[in-house]
């Protein structure tokens, strides 16, 4: 695979720069932004494609949901970035049923170009103070858990993807696998 330019949208969370160094490690080209960044600078930049990064609250979440209308490229949120693009499509938010940060075993239910390989169940590092509480009409789901119904989920058509649980840290299995099933979208798109 060719050498992608991968933008990582900071939400101020705490592994953004664990995102960031999972993406170079992976060997593509990859930057920081700042989600206040204005788009036509996002564009100037000329990724092949986003990461919205996890964070504290959708207060800070900046302008994300404006990369997610109007930047058509190929997107996945992680955690925070998932709660964005469920809102920004018309999905719900809220306060999940189980607090900070566990492991999850998560049933792959749509195998789909980002979850290729990694089921059909899975070990994975999440969140769930807040999570997608309802999906957006025009989104399909990929996986889910015992805890959360939409653990992942894409775009009907656009190639935009959400997870709530988090690739980039090692107590996730296969999350190399689906950082690189993303850039495959990417080269591809």
């Amino acid at each position: 695979m060719r050498e992608l330019k991968i933008l990582v949208i900071n939400n101020y969370g705490q592994f953004c720069h664990l995102i960031h160094r999972s993406v170079r490690d992976l060997d593509m080209d990859t930057k920081i932004v700042a989600n206040t960044t204005p788009v036509d600078e996002i564009l100037d930049e000329e990724p092949d494609g986003l990461i919205l990064s996890g964070g504290p609250t959708m207060e800070r979440a900046g302008i994300c949901s404006e990369y997610v209308e109007s930047i058509d490229l190929p997107i996945l949120g992680i955690c925070l970035g998932h709660q964005i693009i469920a809102k920004t499509f018309g999905g719900e938010v809220g306060q999940g049923s189980s607090g900070g940060y566990a492991d999850i075993e998560v049933e792959i239910v749509d195998e789909d170009d980002l979850l290729k390989g990694i089921g059909p169940k899975t070990s994975v590092w999440a969140s769930h103070a807040d999570e997608v509480v309802r999906m957006p009409e025009e989104f399909i789901q990929l996986a889910r858990s015992d805890i959360c119904e939409c653990e992942a989920m894409r775009h009907e058509e656009r190639p935009i993807f959400g997870v709530q649980w988090h690739p980039e840290v090692a107590h996730t299995e296969k999350g190399e696998k689906l950082l690189t099933n993303f850039f495959e979208i990417c080269e591809t798109y």
